[in-house]
């Protein structure tokens, strides 16, 4: 509260040394600033509720793998018993697209595109779904979406609203899908996410292996294509040491005991 009213106070002195002018546009800072207040105390009614916007935006947009596709079969079966992370409940579905992408949101949708489970075995598939899905325990989703509800698109219709999440526009909302499907963590949250795809693999009886087999194949891609996919984008493009996280789960998995299939 105490820096709240510091910086009202300083632009008050602003105001009144300056010109209309200038007065006009410290005006706008104002409201910026109080509007960066209110989007800071946002609820997690709110958070919750902008997020299934996007994700049923996403889930309209894309196709979605009905029941009898082969794309779904496959994913039910390697996620069956897989119910809930840390509390927050999953659900699944498959988008048939030709990305090679996963991602989780916050409120524990996962979805898994078919181009990627084109490419990888199940060991290899469950381990990126593990990985995922520690972004959402781990809280790095719902972190990195309250930073796209601050400073995005739809930042000003969110900060003007009181206890209720504002109504967005197609628009908005198609912004926010894309923040969700193409989130990028920090160093120390990609390490710890590829942590929770380790020990998804294994406490699911699967060879953690496919942690590391996996991440080759997203290079190997990357390398013959002269070119990169979203995942990899997404995963990989802002942390250059990408064959030290290869290493750090081959050693891992060596010391554990486990052999390379």
């Amino acid at each position: 509260m105490k820096k709240i009213t510091a910086i009202l106070a300083a632009v008050l002195i602003m105001c009144m040394a300056g010109t209309a002018n200038a007065q006009f546009k410290v005006g706008k800072l104002v409201g910026a600033a109080a509007k960066g207040v209110k989007a800071l105390t946002l609820t997690d009614a709110q958070m919750a509720s902008y997020v299934k916007e996007s994700v049923d935006w996403m889930d309209t947009h894309n196709k979605v793998s009905d029941a009898d596709s082969p794309y779904t079969k496959r994913l039910n079966k390697l996620v069956e018993g897989i119910n809930d992370i840390n509390g927050i409940p999953l659900n699944f579905k498959v988008y048939e697209v030709i990305d090679v992408n996963a991602f989780a949101c916050p409120d524990g949708s996962v979805r898994v595109f078919s181009s990627l489970m084109d490419i990888m075995d199940d060991d290899e598939l469950m381990g990126i779904i593990g990985h995922e899905i520690g972004h959402v325990g781990k809280h790095h989703s719902k972190n990195a979406f309250k930073q796209e509800l601050l400073t995005g698109a739809a930042k000003d219709v969110i900060a003007s609203t009181s206890d209720v999440a504002a109504a967005l526009t197609d628009s908005q909302l198609g912004k926010l899908g894309e923040s969700l499907a193409g989130a990028k963590f920090s160093q120390k949250q990609e390490h710890e996410a590829d942590d929770c795809g380790y020990e998804f693999l294994v406490s699911n009886g699967r060879n953690p292996w496919g942690m590391v087999k996996a991440f080759e194949k997203f290079l190997d891609m990357e390398n013959k294509a002269g070119g990169s996919s979203s995942y990899i984008d997404r995963m990989f493009s802002s942390h250059p040491e990408t064959k030290a996280r290869i290493e750090r789960m081959t050693k891992r998995a060596t010391k554990d005991g486990y052999q390379r299939p």
